[in-house]
């Protein structure tokens, strides 16, 4: 079974810098797509950034002010997807949330975490 938790979040002025993290625990072999979503009140939640075979893709909104990125721990149980946040706008306010795409032994299911709150606010 993959867990995902996120940490990081918190209030940040306008154009200043975040780092989220998201805990993966689980057999990591099981893990395929990795990202990051947002859900702002009232809105859908969107995809803001992902990992796939070491390929990064960004949202528009995203592209060139964040950067995402995992590390893995040699024990193949563990391995963190982090989100380098930077330039915060208004609009960058959301519940942000670790997604994980299951393969293998997983395949078919997907993983999420509880979300983490960023907070943009002068």
């Amino acid at each position: 079974q993959v867990q995902l938790v996120e940490s990081g979040g918190g209030l940040v002025h306008p154009g200043g810098s975040l780092r989220l993290s998201c805990a993966a625990s689980g057999t990591q072999v099981n893990i395929g797509t990795m990202g990051w979503y947002r859900q702002a009140p009232g809105e859908e939640r969107e995809l803001v950034a992902q990992i796939a075979d070491g390929v990064k893709r960004y949202s528009d909104s995203a592209l060139g002010r964040f950067t995402i990125s995992r590390d893995f721990a040699t024990d193949g149980a563990t391995s963190a997807l982090n989100l380098e946040m930077r330039n915060l706008k208004f609009e960058d306010t959301a519940l942000y949330y670790c997604y994980a795409q299951g393969v293998r032994r997983s395949r078919g299911r997907d993983f999420w975490g509880k979300g983490t709150q960023v907070a943009v606010s002068s």
